[in-house]
C-alpha cells in the first residue's frame, strides 16, 4: 500500500488541484479519534489546520495544518496534505503526504496518514463568506499603542476560519518549532467577532472561555480589537493569505 501512495505522491506533481470555491472538503469537519477524543478539521482556501483534544476535560492533544490539494489519480481521488506544522513530530514538518479519500453525502472518510478516519461536516452557520479563508497577521499594536507591521517570513501566524469554527497556529517552516495553537466556534453580529474556546494549547484552563472583538472587514484586511485570554488589549490586523 505506501508503494502506491508513494507512486500516487509522484503523479500528482503534475496534477492540478482544484481550486478552494469548489473543493468538496471545503468547510468544517468533526470526528473522534481511537481513544474518543474529539478531532476537528478546517479546509479553506487550499489550507487545512486540525485539532484533538478532550472538551469534557479540557485537555488539548495535538494539532497540525499546512496546505492541501485534490486530485484524480486513475480514476481515484487522493488527498495530498503539506505539512507547515506539526505537534507530533516535527521532523515530518515540510513533507507531503497523499492518500485516498472519498466523500459520501456529509462524510469524509480519509484511509491512511495523520488525517486517517471518518470526519463528519459541521452544520455551517451564515458568518459573512469573506471571513471563511485563511488570515495571516500582518500588524499588531504595541505597547506604545502604535500600528507594527509583521513582515512575512517563515514565522507565521495563521487563523483558519469555516463559516462556523475557526482555529489559529503559530509555529516558523524553517525551524520546525510551534508556538501555540487554539480553536473552537465563533460568530459574527453587529460588528463583533465572538470565539467560544474549546482547545488551547498553551493552557488548557482557558477552555469554555468567550472573545468578543470588534470587527471590520475592508477589502483583503480583517481588523478587531479587544482583549486576550488573560486580559490584555488586541487590536491587530489580518490579511487573506494567498
Amino acid at each position: 500500500m505506501k508503494t502506491i501512495i508513494f507512486a500516487l505522491l509522484l503523479s500528482i506533481i503534475f496534477i492540478a488541484s482544484k481550486p478552494a470555491e469548489t473543493s468538496p472538503v471545503s468547510g468544517a469537519w468533526q470526528g473522534k479519534d481511537a481513544q474518543g477524543n474529539t478531532m476537528t478539521m478546517i479546509c479553506s482556501n487550499n489550507y487545512l489546520m486540525f485539532g484533538v483534544y478532550d472538551l469534557a476535560n479540557k485537555k488539548y492533544v495535538k494539532s497540525g495544518g499546512g496546505t492541501y490539494q485534490l486530485s484524480d489519480v486513475g480514476g481515484k481521488k487522493v488527498f495530498s496534505y503539506k505539512r507547515e506544522f506539526n505537534t507530533e513530530d516535527s521532523t515530518v514538518v515540510g513533507l507531503t503526504v497523499a492518500n485516498l479519500f472519498t466523500i459520501n453525502n456529509n462524510d469524509l472518510t480519509i484511509s491512511e496518514g495523520p488525517l486517517a478516519g471518518t470526519w463528519k461536516r459541521v452544520d455551517e452557520t451564515k458568518s459573512p463568506k469573506t471571513m471563511a479563508t485563511a488570515w495571516r497577521i500582518r500588524a499588531r499594536e504595541n505597547k506604545e499603542f502604535k500600528m507594527e507591521t509583521i513582515l512575512k517570513g517563515s514565522r507565521k501566524t495563521l487563523k483558519i476560519l469555516s463559516g462556523s469554527r475557526f482555529q489559529w497556529a503559530a509555529f516558523n517552516t524553517d525551524t520546525h518549532q510551534f508556538f501555540g495553537t487554539g480553536g473552537g466556534n465563533y460568530a459574527v453580529k453587529d460588528g463583533k467577532y465572538t470565539e467560544n474556546i474549546e482547545f488551547f494549547s498553551r493552557d488548557n484552563s482557558r477552555v469554555g472561555g468567550k472573545l468578543t472583538f470588534d470587527c471590520v472587514l475592508n477589502g483583503k484586511d480583517w481588523t478587531h480589537a479587544g482583549q486576550s485570554t488573560t486580559g490584555v488589549r488586541v487590536h491587530e490586523i489580518w490579511e487573506k493569505e494567498e
